[in-house]
């Protein structure tokens, strides 16, 4: 299993589909209509999950979900990234590993969520001008 290790790798598959699920987000991108190579896996997990411990913990349930699941899902050519939540350390194996083989049929089916509206920040709230 190639892995993405770089930042840029990232934000680039950051640009492809995403889809939800309880214990993770996946992020799909196809690199070219060409390129056979095999898929790509990367894996994170943000500050606001837990500390390194549970961090590094949800890390491994995903890497080896990848690892079991992965190789006969994946599409050649692709690059997914796996963002874990909170819920992948509550989630039994089974229930992760269905979600990963679903979550997996529906990105070969181009089942993303839709794309957010171009220019403009998630995070960003309407404020009320105060006076």
């Amino acid at each position: 299993m190639l892995r993405l290790k770089k930042r840029s790798e990232f934000l680039t598959a950051a640009k492809g589909g995403r889809l939800s699920r309880r214990g993770f987000v996946l992020q799909a991108y196809r690199r070219s209509p060409e390129d056979n190579a095999p898929p790509r896996v990367g894996f994170t997990v943000t500050k606001k999950v837990g500390n390194a411990v549970v961090r590094n913990r949800i890390k491994r349930r995903l890497r080896e979900l990848a690892r079991l699941h992965g190789p006969e899902h994946m599409q050649s050519g692709w690059d997914y990234v796996l963002i874990g939540r909170t819920g992948a350390l509550h989630l039994p194996f089974d229930a992760m590993t269905a979600d990963f083989r679903g979550s997996l049929r529906d990105a070969k089916a181009g089942k993303f969520l839709p794309d957010r509206k171009p220019g403009r920040d998630r995070r960003q709230t309407s404020r009320k001008s105060g006076t």
